[in-house]
């Protein structure tokens, strides 16, 4: 396969960046087609950790072409806030038709999100969500028009007024029109040199033949249309997602790596059917260091839940499974895995759509022997321990696909690859 998407297969946080980053290495462009600054990768070379949040992966080598494309909602301070701690050179293009995050944007978000109260839907308050309703609604900024200086003058005095009339219904601080000018005038300069058609650019790399790989941000259960909604992001990271969202033919996509914690995480409100209290939650959130790359904020944590992971099998596909962060498992003596729900008295292995029934559904487990030896230095399959052996060839079961990567480690040296499917 030469063009592939990496897929989070739960709430995100899988460790898409770190698995990205790894193929990357055997990539010539990486792709971000989706998301903004709400999502986080944390990628770890030779015990040096690197947090991104807009950037594609693979911008930490100098060789790889990297792409921000048209499905991405793109905050201009952010980006440049994080392309200079970028130390080393690198290849970096942003589509014309990617839309942009504008101060009013977070203000609104935090305004909806106080309006809700305790039903809020927990956002970052980056203001993601309400740059995608923009985009919908058709007053949305793009890039092509942030560069252009009348233009952008033009189109942010109307929205800041606008903007300015619903923040006052919800009672909240108004922003100021000329001040956000000015400053965000300095974020497109540096941006202009980068911008292009990307569509045009990716497709000539396709007919080069070039290794390209497509990353997302969160997971498929944050997916806007087959997610856990409402309590979902407001794009959709599923491989089916990426010929919209960068500008290339569906039938070109040759495959996805859904990736999956060796366990399951969710940052947020919303249901969890295989969450964990207490103290074994705050052993493995503590080992996983399961806290928010963009908040901070502690992650949830549950047992692996394979209803989940078939329906993102279904709604995404997947080709292989990546399975990450197995080390964090060691020295629990039992492991379970949610095989399916009951609800309402009745066996099912679905997800429902109504999130009152979601709610109310009870996960079934099955328990697998844990294991005692440190993985974290083991380098192939075959070193790996027998438990922790049968765990992985039961989720490859229980899904119906084969486990491709897993990784003992924050390391990129810590990523085995099981099946070379990426040369």
């Amino acid at each position: 396969m030469k063009r592939m998407v990496v897929v989070g297969t739960q709430w995100g946080d899988e460790g898409k960046g770190k698995i990205t980053d790894y193929l990357a290495q055997k990539a010539d462009v990486v792709v971000r087609y989706q998301g903004g600054n709400n999502a986080g990768h944390t990628v770890v070379i030779k015990g040096e950790k690197h947090s991104l949040h807009l950037l594609p992966s693979g911008i930490l080598s100098e060789t790889i072409e990297n792409v921000m494309a048209n499905g991405m909602v793109i905050n201009p301070k952010a980006f440049v806030d994080e392309i200079k701690t970028i130390k080393t050179p690198f290849k970096l293009s942003i589509s014309d038709r990617a839309h942009i995050v504008l101060p009013y944007h977070p203000e609104l978000d935090k305004a909806y999100e106080k309006h809700k109260g305790d039903e809020k839907i927990g956002t970052t308050h980056k203001g993601i969500g309400p740059a995608y309703t923009d985009k919908a609604a058709r007053i949305g900024i793009r890039v092509s028009t942030f560069i252009h200086k009348e233009r952008f003058y033009k189109e942010l005095k109307e929205l800041v007024e606008q903007k300015n009339f619903e923040l006052s219904h919800y009672d909240h601080p108004n922003v100021d029109f000329e001040s956000i000018y000015q400053e965000y005038r300095s974020y497109a300069d540096v941006m202009a040199p980068y911008v292009k058609d990307t569509s045009v650019y990716l497709n000539q790399l396709i007919e080069q033949d070039k290794r390209i790989l497509f990353e997302g941000a969160q997971g498929v259960l944050l997916c806007l249309d087959h997610g856990t909604y409402p309590y979902v992001t407001s794009s959709s990271p599923t491989a089916s997602s990426v010929p919209l969202n960068s500008g290339i033919a569906p039938w070109l996509v040759e495959g996805a790596i859904g990736v999956t914690k060796a366990y399951t995480t969710r940052v947020g409100s919303g249901p969890m059917p295989s969450e964990i209290l207490g103290d074994l939650a705050h052993y493995i959130r503590e080992v996983g260091r399961e806290y928010g790359t963009t908040t901070g904020r502690p992650r949830r944590i549950g047992w692996l839940d394979t209803v989940i992971l078939r329906h993102t099998k279904r709604v995404s596909g997947l080709s292989y499974l990546a399975v990450t962060l197995l080390d964090v498992l060691t020295g629990i003596d039992e492991l379970k895995i949610v095989t399916h729900y009951e609800l309402n008295g009745k066996e099912i292995d679905r997800i429902p759509a109504d999130i009152e029934d979601f709610m109310q559904a009870k996960p079934v487990y099955i328990t697998l022997p844990g294991w005692k030896e440190d993985i974290t230095k083991v380098t192939s399959w075959e070193e790996l321990p027998i438990h922790a052996k049968e765990y992985l060839k039961k989720i490859e079961s229980l899904v119906g696909v084969p486990i491709g990567m897993f990784s003992v480690g924050p390391d990129r040296d810590q990523t085995i690859m099981v099946t070379n499917f990426f040369e």
